[in-house]
């Protein structure tokens, strides 16, 4: 079984796993949020991640995937998810071949994040939108499913300890809410 037939039945809704991510430290309400996880159509898959600009307010310098608010105009959290991966590196909608969307993560910022998977060209020519994205840059897919690549850690946030993931990647490092989603599709693997 190749590893986007390993997705595709991963990614079963019939499939229920625990899910982990930080609704205990969420608000009561939490507003949609979609985010595209570009994997390279390859014999070694690997996933488009972004390095956020350091001037922004929030996440500023964090490591993400391309994504972000579900707009009123977006059919769904695939369309939001497609939209925002071409605003911020000029990925065409048809040129993503949607295998499915992972379990909701809910954010401590109040986000109920659709994790949308998504099959590209293995060369396709990325434009960063330097208003979203300061860098991007390619890690391998076996990488990032590999658990012994994520440790857990320990940090407080808002007068409370709170637990997250952790990955480094060469000089990048990979945590909160990425590292998190990623950790779910990991269980989900498993």
């Amino acid at each position: 079984m190749n590893w986007r037939q390993q997705l595709q039945i991963a990614l079963d809704p019939a499939r229920s796993i625990e899910i982990e991510d930080e609704r205990h430290f969420a608000v009561d309400t939490h507003r949609a949020a979609a985010v595209l996880i570009p994997i390279t159509d390859r014999a070694e898959p690997g996933v488009i991640l972004t390095q956020r600009p350091t001037w922004l307010r929030s996440h500023a310098g964090q490591v993400a995937f391309p994504g972000g608010k579900v707009d009123e105009g977006d059919e769904n959290a695939i369309a939001a998810a497609l939209r925002e991966a071409h605003e911020e590196l000029s990925i065409p909608p048809a040129m993503v071949e949607v295998i499915g969307v992972a379990d909701s993560y809910f954010s401590g910022s109040g986000y109920r994040i659709a994790p949308v998977i998504g099959v590209i060209p293995p060369d396709l020519a990325l434009q960063p939108n330097p208003e979203e994205v300061e860098d991007y840059f390619e890690v391998p897919l076996a990488f990032l499913l590999d658990p012994a690549n994520s440790a857990r850690k320990e940090a407080p946030w808002n007068g409370q300890q709170r637990s997250y993931y952790d990955m480094q990647w060469g000089e990048r490092r990979i945590w909160g809410v990425t590292a998190g989603i990623i950790a779910n599709l990991v269980r989900r693997l498993a």
